[in-house]
């Protein structure tokens, strides 16, 4: 986690990397047509230079810092994934009046 960017100024990678990734346009990609993969692999290439900066020097802590942050990222899909599932359970339910014949 002591790992800094020297682009533009001195911060922490994930604080960088959290940066860029929200700042990064990815529904114009999705528009066009990519996949999710394909946007990231975009990404990934754009900031090669920063990024292989970084990993010049990752340690063990860095490590576990990607490690969290793999770990939430996970989190969070899955509370989409269900309430994505919700939703589609809350659409399909009908509602039945068994006081009409």
């Amino acid at each position: 986690m002591k790992k800094t960017i020297k682009h533009n100024k001195i911060e922490p990678w994930f604080k960088w990397l959290m940066r860029e990734i929200n700042s990064y346009e990815a529904f114009q990609d999705f528009a066009s047509g990519k996949n999710p993969e394909d946007v990231a692999e975009d990404f990934i290439s754009n900031k090669s230079n920063v990024i292989s900066e970084v990993f010049e020097n990752f340690d063990e802590e860095d490590k576990n810092t990607l490690n969290q942050f793999l770990k939430l990222t996970e989190y969070e899909w899955h509370i989409f994934r269900i309430l994505e599932k919700k939703i589609a359970l809350r659409n399909n339910v009908r509602f039945v009046d068994f006081k009409k014949k």
